[in-house]
């Protein structure tokens, strides 16, 4: 076995609350955009931010509406920049492209599970390669005089390369490791297996963040428990519960938590309306728009679901809000608690508004058409 020279990972930014677990956003293409970093920083902001991917190739050039969330973002907290692709000599470029902007680090996507990106053999395709993962991490690690990191899952399809894929992690120094704790073929339905989670915690030389269902401040001092990871980091939760970071931060040093209401819940519809849209958008892809995320919002409304299928029903953006006001502020509405996790049984489909069951996007919430519409 290779003995490994000493290393002390470069220190992580500070965190919002010394001595309490780090939480960040994960990225989430179209989503983590920065009127959504704005609206989640208003109630109560992560540790940490990391951007949607830079996509890099031969011709890629950093993304304006990706670099904005870096360079005019005004949240206040540390914006970690994830690039995705498997050119050698064009991630080394970007790296150092990005270099010149004020970024906590650079970030390696080796998770993203939709097909139509790992069938190019980047994201969680690369997890397929090991040998080339560890070319990648060698590159970028020379590239990056800062923080350099990666979020990963435990595998393609099965764990076999997991522990080879961690000594790639320690070889090349990386700072922060995120694991997200299922495969690349289990997308986000299977269970998380938070053993594995554990491992990479045992394994790694640098601290890790636990990623994948963590639902509420009460399922994430669990996952802490149960891996020993250092932080978290959280996705989709954050897009129904956007308090989760603060309600967090609140059960970690025992403070009460704060329970948001419907009435809450209604305010947060509307800055995203409105922090997301610009006058030229169609009143119909707005509506579309702001249905990806009500998908989410909607499985905390009501236990039958009847939220979602009206609103997936709704046609037009003011028809849409009619919805919201029915079953969030309506009567005596507004004032009765959001609860901290989602029904039971309920689905959410960003993609689809059909009454079926489909398979959630991996990596991105909006089409062709609705992302050529997205402010900058």
């Amino acid at each position: 076995m290779t003995t490994l020279a000493p290393f002390a990972p470069t220190p992580l930014p500070a965190t919002l609350e010394p001595g309490l677990p780090p939480t960040a956003l994960a990225p989430m293409q179209d989503v983590t955009t920065l009127p959504f970093m704005r609206t989640v920083a208003k109630r109560g902001a992560p540790d940490w931010f990391f951007t949607e991917y830079f996509r890099v190739h031969e011709t890629s050039r950093l993304e304006p509406h990706i670099l904005a969330s870096i360079t005019e973002n005004d949240t206040g907290r540390p914006v970690f920049a994830q690039l995705i692709g498997e050119s050698l000599v064009d991630l080394a470029r970007t790296a150092r492209e990005l270099a010149k902007h004020p970024i906590a680090g650079v970030d390696l996507n080796l998770g993203c599970p939709a097909p139509k990106v790992y069938r190019k053999n980047v994201g969680g395709g690369l997890l397929r390669d090991p040998a080339r993962v560890d070319e990648i991490l060698g590159v970028l690690r020379a590239e990056c005089p800062g923080r350099f990191t990666v979020k990963m899952r435990i595998g393609f399809e099965t764990t076999d390369f997991f522990d080879r894929l961690l000594e790639s992690v320690n070889r090349h120094r990386v700072d922060l490791l995120s694991v997200h704790g299922r495969t690349v073929k289990e997308m986000y339905r299977a269970e998380v297996h938070y053993d594995w989670i554990g491992h990479a915690v045992q394994r790694a030389r640098c601290p890790v963040l636990a990623n994948g269902n963590v639902t509420s401040a009460a399922k994430a001092r669990w996952v802490l428990a149960e891996t020993g990871a250092t932080g978290l980091m959280i996705g989709r939760a954050a897009i129904r519960n956007p308090w989760i970071f603060r309600q967090i931060r609140e059960i970690s040093s025992g403070r009460p938590v704060f329970q948001p209401t419907l009435g809450d819940v209604r305010e947060y519809i509307d800055d995203l309306r409105i922090s997301t849209s610009t006058p030229e958008i169609p009143d119909r892809i707005q509506g579309s728009r702001l249905k990806k995320f009500l998908n989410f919002v909607g499985q905390s409304v009501d236990a039958e679901g009847k939220f979602l299928y009206d609103m997936r029903r709704a046609e037009g953006l003011m028809a849409l809000m009619r919805v919201c006001d029915q079953y969030l502020v309506d009567g005596d509405r507004a004032k009765q608690p959001f609860p901290a996790e989602a029904y039971p049984g309920l689905v959410a489909r960003p993609n689809r508004e059909e009454a079926i069951e489909v398979e959630p996007a991996a990596c991105a919430l909006f089409s062709e058409e609705e992302r050529t519409a997205l402010p900058s």
